[in-house]
């Protein structure tokens, strides 16, 4: 995940040195006569200046060569000892094996989510996805905004450690180019969440990733209703409005005030939430394969409530009937306190 970190001084400072080791053999091969490995000898005592004597006496012109030769490698070594000192004060080397220690780290990852875009909704999903125990990777191309976070600089109510006791884990770049996403993982991930401040680009990260990993779930925010059908043409699985979702937030807050308040609960806006959680008919106990929900009893053991139930071929159950059987296929949403639903893992998820 190597970012491209300013090498010109550095570069320049090498380059320097070659064409002042050419220079000095090309010298003292047509001025002296000397062979290839003679030239190159001669050439690395000059410039070293460890005064070990030629290997005939000079000539007047091979003199003034090698006067002037010397006076132009103070320069050149002065420019090196320069470049390296701030190469290395400054940081970068540090900053580069900080730069692969994550790159190793990012290809160890499977089955992690990626996140495009750090501004406001996607510090939003971070969050709570580090809370979930995903495993996230964030693209974001001012790395002065991440800085400013792990740091706590940035004057907002966010964890820079990623508000659950983990660094943020990311790469600089555009994620609309591809080199980035597989960068990040693509390949490997799960999900990628787009959240972009434009369109064009969260519809751009779409098509690219769809292209780069076609089974993954790509959710994708919109700012216009219009945005919509593009995404998904280009691969989004779900698209999310944010403003949209506000404004009808607040109309609720109006008309239901209640409904919304249950549901702030639920969402964790709330001090006292609750939480809805699933589970797929592969991850429930094998004791418990081919029972009712009536049997299953998750209300009476565990306090929480089975609020629906998806069927394999997608069909959503609101309040599924007690006699019904979850299939092969079928998710339980299943709504209760913190402490209810750690019971409910513990009694009926297979671990």
């Amino acid at each position: 995940m190597l970012k491209r970190v300013n090498f010109s001084r550095l570069l320049l400072a090498f380059l320097l040195i070659i064409v002042s080791l050419g220079s000095g053999m090309s010298g003292f091969m047509l001025i002296e006569g000397y062979n290839a490995p003679d030239a190159f000898y001669m050439t690395v005592i000059t410039v070293s200046t460890v005064g070990f004597g030629e290997l005939h006496p000079l000539s007047p012109v091979g003199r003034l060569f090698v006067a002037f030769y010397i006076l132009f490698n103070l320069v050149v070594v002065a420019y090196l000892v320069s470049a390296l000192s701030t190469f290395i004060f400054d940081g970068e080397l540090r900053k580069i094996f900080k730069m692969y220690r994550l790159d190793q780290e990012i290809k160890s990852f499977s089955g992690h989510v990626i996140l495009c875009g750090f501004g406001r909704n996607g510090r939003k999903a971070h969050h709570d996805l580090i809370l979930n125990g995903a495993r996230v990777v964030v693209i974001e191309q001012d790395e002065q905004l991440l800085q400013n976070l792990s740091q706590g600089r940035t004057g907002e109510d966010y964890d820079g450690d990623g508000a659950a006791g983990g660094k943020i884990v990311a790469v600089i770049g555009d994620a609309t180019t591809d080199l980035v996403l597989q960068q990040a993982g693509v390949a490997r991930a799960s999900a990628l969440i787009t959240a972009l401040p434009k369109d064009a680009d969260n519809v751009f990260v779409a098509l690219s990733a769809r292209a780069l990993n076609p089974r993954l779930n790509i959710i994708a925010r919109a700012s216009y209703k219009t945005s919509e059908s593009k995404l998904i043409s280009a691969g989004a699985n779900s698209v999310v409005m944010p403003d949209e979702i506000g404004g009808s937030h607040m109309a609720n807050l109006v008309v239901r005030p209640e409904v919304i308040r249950f549901l702030d609960l639920i969402s964790g806006l709330s001090a006292d939430k609750l939480r809805l959680e699933e589970l797929a008919h592969g991850q429930m106990r094998r004791d418990r394969h081919g029972l009712s929900i009536r049997d299953l009893d998750i209300r009476s053991r565990t306090g929480a409530t089975v609020i629906g139930l998806r069927q394999h071929a997608g069909t959503l159950l609101v309040s599924p009937s007690a006699d019904y059987v979850p299939a092969v296929g079928d998710v339980l949403l299943v709504l209760g306190s913190e402490a209810q639903i750690e019971s409910f893992e513990v009694q009926y998820r297979q671990l």
